[in-house]
């Protein structure tokens, strides 16, 4: 069963384009315009905390950072890098490298604000030193130092590596020989799947099997004492709720405001999630096909019903005769469904999808591909991140690999009824079922029992994490405040609505919570 990264998603201007927070950057128009600010506070820096800290945990707790300039950075960032245990568990056993960025506050800070842009595979460093205004708003520009890190596994960290550009080309875009759905189709599947595993293995040095979401929230409790706060205050998005929710779990008594935006259920099994998850891409698709219709500039006819079943047509179509683009790569209805996906990240894209499929239809891939591109963090034949590897490191361990054929049946059943488009191109053979490293995680819910109050944001038509998710995670939490967001779209914190901003911003400047589950229209 496929899942899709649950990172937060960037806006797609039309021609202009970028998918999410761990792909690449594209121009400056890719993001919310970050405001002139005024000169950071002179920077200052706090003793680690280390009060309570195991004594062969100490020699990482008491670190020192020493802050350089970033390159590419400008006024009021700084970046560092910090060193980890590779094994929480047996911390003499080998580190790992994290690297951190820093915007200073531009007014006096309260502290360290924390952020996660998702993924799981997101570079939560380039999230701040590329995006500082559209990660966060004006406010908490002023009153926090604001940290992006890149995780355990990713991106300038210690990081897992697979393929080359030209193998993970194949091993991404390639058209299987075999018709879908046949026992060669699964074959030729499982032996690039099994091909690019042990590419993962021979060329990580060792670190798979601690590339977990568990040692991640480690590590954001040994950044936030070398940040020399007592507390955490952390606002994560998609993937990253799952990891602030597990921070909460492990260290209720460290946990300080946490908002946890686009939410992960945890108790949700990987089968359900890429169940879920089909479901609620077709309904976005569905509303971008009625806004589409409602244009008067769409390449599609009829109702909504009819435009979807045509729209199911021109996959079918590029299925059966894949379109070249100008760099020699041919666009089947695989990467064409990728390029449809990524724009329903945020209602901003739906322009730029409506262009992609005009230039399928005039037998021209080229901006499909640019879409697809962009999900997979490529340009130019080259792959900026490692977001892809650093995805399926967390997934392969983190969710138990599942093995029944009846659930997966009435799974295919759900999707087949419910996500008509999508269905035929949602499923193959599992990477994870292949991977070198064997699950260690569990799907269990999160209470965070003594953690206080943590604030949970949902969007009504968010397809990448679904609004019950949301739900789900407010409600198991002890502590967990729902904020609704009724809107399309992929998160809901800075992304327009009043509402949702002021709330958060007040909860985490001013320790102020809503006065229960609060709806935002």
């Amino acid at each position: 069963m496929t899942m899709r990264k649950t990172s937060r998603g960037r806006r797609l201007i039309p021609m202009i384009a970028g998918l999410a927070v761990a792909t690449v950057t594209l121009s400056g128009c890719l993001y919310a315009a970050i405001p002139e600010q005024a000169q950071p506070a002179p920077s200052t820096t706090k003793a680690p905390d280390t009060a309570g800290v195991a004594a062969d945990l100490l020699p990482f707790y008491s670190q020192t950072l020493e802050w350089t300039s970033c390159d590419g950075g400008g006024v009021g960032f700084d970046c560092t890098m910090v060193t980890a245990p590779l094994d929480w568990e047996n911390p003499a056993d080998g580190e790992i490298e994290l690297a951190v960025v820093r915007h200073q506050a531009t007014g006096s800070p309260i502290g360290s604000l924390l952020t996660n842009p998702g993924g799981p595979g997101g570079s939560g460093r380039d999230f701040i030193l590329d995006s500082l205004g559209y990660a966060v708003g004006q406010d908490l520009i002023d009153n926090y130092d604001v940290i992006g890190f890149d995780p355990r596994g990713v991106g300038s960290s210690t990081a897992v590596r697979c393929f080359v550009a030209a193998e993970m080309d194949v091993h991404l875009y390639d058209i299987p020989e075999a018709p879908r759905g046949s026992d060669e189709w699964e074959a030729e599947l499982t032996e690039r799947n099994q091909a690019f595993a042990e590419a993962c293995e021979a060329n990580s040095d060792g670190i798979l099997p601690f590339i977990t979401t568990v040692n991640s929230a480690r590590d954001m409790d040994l950044l936030r004492a070398v940040l020399g706060d007592d507390e955490l205050n952390y606002l994560g998005f998609s993937y990253g709720t799952f990891l602030g929710a597990t921070y909460a779990n492990l260290y209720p008594e460290k946990a300080g405001r946490l908002v946890l935006d686009g939410a992960i259920d945890p108790s949700v099994p990987g089968l359900e999630v890429g169940t879920t998850q089909a479901l609620g891409f077709e309904s976005a698709l569905r509303a971008y096909m009625e806004d589409c219709l409602d244009s008067g500039a769409c390449p599609f006819n009829g109702t909504v019903d009819e435009a979807m079943a045509d729209l199911g047509a021109l996959l079918a179509s590029v299925e059966r005769s894949p379109l070249k683009n100008g760099d020699g790569r041919m666009l089947g209805a695989d990467s064409l469904m990728t390029a449809i996906i990524v724009t329903l990240y945020s209602q901003d894209n739906w322009t730029i999808l409506t262009q992609g499929l005009e230039g399928v239809l005039q037998g021209d891939p080229y901006i499909a591909f640019y879409l697809a591109d962009a999900y997979n963090g490529r340009e130019d034949g080259v792959y900026l991140d490692n977001s892809t590897e650093a995805f399926l490191a967390y997934n392969c361990v983190d969710y138990p690999l599942e093995d029944d054929t009846a659930a997966e049946d009435a799974a295919m059943k759900r999707i087949e009824e419910g996500a008509p488009t999508i269905a035929p191109y949602w499923s193959g053979p599992d990477t994870c079922a292949v991977w070198s490293t064997p699950p260690t995680g569990t799907r269990d819910e999160i209470h965070a029992a003594g953690a206080g109050e943590i604030l949970v944001i949902g969007t009504t038509n968010d397809p990448a994490t679904p609004y019950e998710w949301s739900v789900a995670l407010a409600e198991q939490l002890e502590g967990g405040i729902l904020i609704t967001r009724v809107g399309e779209g992929h998160t809901g914190y800075n992304k327009g609505n009043v509402c949702v901003d002021e709330a958060v911003e007040r909860y985490l400047i001013d320790g102020i919570s809503p006065d229960g589950d609060l709806m935002c229209d």
